[in-house]
């Protein structure tokens, strides 16, 4: 089998996420190709935009949002998501009970004993009048019934992971500081989330052994099969986007724990290779993976982006020592395909603090694209950039 090293690796995964070569797509379907960018940094999503498709106007992106084409939503791993109408229509019932283990695994001593599926339903009967309400205010329409667990618990199951909800414009909106008001996503799109699969797909509960060792010829309730056609979408979604990839790396990026028979029903569409460690990792088999020796631009990534954030091994774009960088919320520079800096902006200047040496070309390249992202920022009034010393 195949063995790609890490340089091999970053090209494939600079090319799916758009970092290679600025492409010529529209916003709408650069969103859909990423399969959403995190977006809990109401801003960030402009740059990791900018940065991705030749020439990105913000207003586009937030025209789409107004237009109600794209919405901001919990979803993967439980964070604040960018994704299209119709992604997060059809994926958020797959997710729905990954959602609520993750609140429960934060506040399962201040939940217990409460009827999640009462609790849904008090929620859903106080946004039955399509009034938006901040997660403070909708925690505080119920608290009366469940006063124990206290309105942070309530209020992030019920935002988070029991009703779905987007968060409306102006939130996310370019240059536009608002807080968050939450809607059920079937009103404001006017359309409702597809069901979880009927034979539970999404309920991340393990096969049980069969009895007396005899084979089992179904899957057990509650357990994802070959019938789960979301889990299979999103598998070929990811690969599209992040491959190639070990199923450790899909289910860092989604969060889904189920979806080892949703592999298994199309692994025949796929193409596998190994990585240096010995893993397996499946793709596409017409996905572009580029020649190791491609070169790669300069490119200023946003806080929490998924070209890093969306793999378990997260090697193939930065160094062990700066992985905790990818958690932190700082934005990064790469630097030959790598994180190599990292930026920062105020007042119309960008700073740029390298993370290792910068050889004469690599620094001017990074003033170069730091100048290009200070206009970006600042709708072309400041072009100025200051790349500090190196380290050591």
């Amino acid at each position: 089998m195949t063995v790609l090293d890490t340089r091999a690796l970053n090209r494939a995964t600079l090319a799916r996420q758009l970092l290679l070569d600025r492409a010529e797509l529209p916003v709408l379907d650069a969103v859909a190709h990423l399969c959403g960018l995190q977006a809990q940094e109401p801003q960030e999503p402009f740059v990791g935009l900018w940065s991705r498709l030749s020439g990105f106007a913000p207003a586009q992106l937030s025209d789409l949002l107004t237009g109600r084409h794209v919405v901001r939503t919990h979803l993967m791993r439980r964070t604040v998501h960018l994704l299209t109408a119709d992604d997060v229509l059809a994926w958020r019932g797959r997710h729905d009970a990954m959602l609520r283990q993750r609140v429960l695994g934060t506040y399962r001593r201040e939940l217990a004993g409460v009827d999640l599926e009462e609790l849904a339903a008090a929620g859903r009967a106080v946004m039955a009048d399509g009034e938006p309400r901040s997660m403070s205010e909708l925690a505080r329409a119920v608290a009366g019934r469940w006063p124990e667990p206290g309105p942070r618990p309530l209020g992030e199951m019920l935002v988070a992971a029991l009703i779905p909800m987007v968060q409306l414009p102006p939130r996310g909106l370019w240059r536009t500081k608002a807080g968050v008001r939450n809607v059920p996503l079937a009103v404001w799109l006017g359309r409702k989330p597809a069901l979880p699969a009927p034979n539970g797909a999404g309920t991340e509960r393990p096969v049980p052994p069969a009895p007396n060792g005899a084979g089992t010829e179904r899957p057990a309730p509650g357990v994802p099969d070959a019938s789960d056609p979301v889990g299979q979408a999103l598998v070929r979604r990811y690969l599209a986007a992040f491959g190639p990839a070990a199923s450790a790396d899909l289910r860092a990026w989604c969060g889904l724990a189920g979806l080892p028979r949703a592999i298994a029903a199309v692994r025949e569409e796929l193409v596998s290779f190994r990585d240096e460690r010995g893993r397996e990792l499946l793709d596409l088999p017409g996905a572009p993976r580029p020649d190791p020796g491609t070169p790669a631009p300069v490119r200023f990534l946003p806080a929490f982006d998924n070209a890093i954030l969306g793999y378990q091994d997260r090697g193939r774009i930065i160094d062990d020592a700066h992985r905790g960088l990818s958690v932190a919320g700082a934005r990064v520079v790469l630097v030959d395909g790598r994180a190599a800096a990292t930026w920062t902006a105020r007042e119309g200047t960008v700073t740029v603090s390298p993370l290792r040496g910068f050889s004469r070309a690599e620094r001017a390249a990074v003033g170069e694209e730091g100048e290009a992202t200070a206009a970006f920022l600042s709708d072309g009034e400041s072009r100025r950039v200051e790349v500090g010393p190196e380290p050591g």
